[in-house]
């Protein structure tokens, strides 16, 4: 790093342009994943067939894959962070983790051949909640810190909700004769509870971070 480069990255972390710029890379991660996960939603309500929401999926990866890269170098650059740079790692690779998932039940429905159940598509929508919370969250980080707990209490509370809808569709589940069709729904049912935990790793993650600076 020359000493003309030094210097802009000093006066950037003073004025916060730094901090601020991770952060809003950061908001728009969590917004790639949200487009991703109304895919989803879409599909479970029959607007999309399983393989148009796959096909969409596509360039939401994308986006949250270069949004990702994006912010990581943005860390490695910034001589501060909002929160400490390790959590804003772990929140980044929660929220990639977030994608993942959705994308591989999108991807897993069409697979499988299984007819989307409507059923689904609260919980799905529990998800985009979630994530927009989370992104309200993130955006406070420097303006309003002390809001951030309420959208991170918000964003987990959809997180239950998730685990709710798996429990007890697959109860209903069990009450069925075993079948080709059950099975598939059994594994796509998993496939989203584990959306939902990787929604309630966000929160945790920066639940925690908020502890260690004090808010």
């Amino acid at each position: 790093m020359d000493g003309v480069t030094g210097v802009r990255r000093v006066l950037a972390d003073l004025t916060g342009r730094s901090q601020r710029r991770a952060v809003a890379v950061l908001a728009d991660q969590v917004s790639a994943t949200v487009e991703g996960v109304r895919l989803a939603a879409r599909m479970s309500s029959g607007e999309l067939t399983p393989a148009q929401a796959r096909t969409g999926m596509v360039d939401a990866e994308h986006a949250g894959d270069a949004l990702r890269a994006r912010l990581v170098a943005e860390i490695s650059a910034a001589l501060t962070t909002p929160i400490d740079r390790e959590d804003l790692y772990r929140l980044s690779r929660s929220v990639d983790d977030v994608l993942d998932n959705v994308r591989d039940f999108v991807r897993e429905t069409d697979l499988y051949q299984a007819v989307p159940d409507p059923a689904d598509t609260a919980a799905v929508l529990a998800i985009a909640g979630g994530l927009d919370h989370l992104r309200r969250a993130v955006e406070d980080l420097i303006p309003h810190p002390g809001r951030v707990i309420g959208q991170v209490l918000a964003a987990r509370k959809c997180a239950v909700r998730v685990r709710k809808h798996y429990q007890h569709s697959v109860a209903a589940l069990f009450s069925a004769e075993l079948t080709h069709d059950v099975l598939k729904r059994r594994e796509l049912l998993r496939r989203l509870d584990i959306v939902g935990l990787r929604l309630g790793e966000c929160a945790a993650t920066l639940s925690d971070a908020m502890q260690k600076r004090g808010h």
